[in-house]
């Protein structure tokens, strides 16, 4: 179990974000279209998962943009953008906002993907939600970086992240 805060207030995930140097799990969930996405479906790429409890929060939709404007650079990359939210609500907002260089995937059908990547709330407000989160995988699957970060509305360290992908 980690534990995070929220505005101050200690709440926990379900454990712990998968260790550097281990091979990434499979997952399957929804894209905004409504289909399957799983992990294997962007093998031989450069990824980064970028997971939050909500596109509806202003932190969570900051990091959806800021992860879109800097994907727009990277060759072999793909940028997952992670939550719980309907697909139509991902869809809603790419929509409304331009965003175009990253893909918005649901973990809302089983919530499988929180509880394999350990990322899912076990209490407090947003019990049952992602934790945010940044895991950078290379072309191979393997983990290259994690952060779980401390204080749920606080921004990932993207400059951290990116540089682990150039690294990778």
């Amino acid at each position: 179990m980690a534990t995070v805060t929220l505005k101050g207030n200690n709440i926990h995930t379900l454990g712990n974000l998968p260790e550097t140097g281990s091979k990434a799990q499979d997952f399957t969930m929804t894209k905004v279209d409504l289909s399957p996405a799983t992990l294997s479906d962007y093998s031989g790429q450069k990824i980064v998962l970028n997971i939050f409890p909500s596109i509806d929060t202003g932190t969570c939709a900051q990091s959806v943009r800021q992860f879109n404007q800097e994907a727009a650079e990277l060759e072999n990359t793909k940028v997952l953008c992670i939550s719980k939210d309907l697909p139509f609500a991902q869809a809603r907002f790419c929509g409304a906002e331009g965003i175009a260089n990253v893909e918005m995937l649901s973990d809302f059908r089983d919530g499988n993907f929180g509880k394999t990547y350990a990322v899912e709330f076990t209490d407090g407000p947003l019990q049952t939600l992602l934790s945010r989160a940044v895991v950078v995988l290379n072309e191979n699957g393997e983990v290259v970086y994690t952060e779980q970060v401390p204080e749920t509305v606080d921004e990932p360290n993207y400059k951290a992240a990116l540089e682990a992908l150039m690294d990778a």
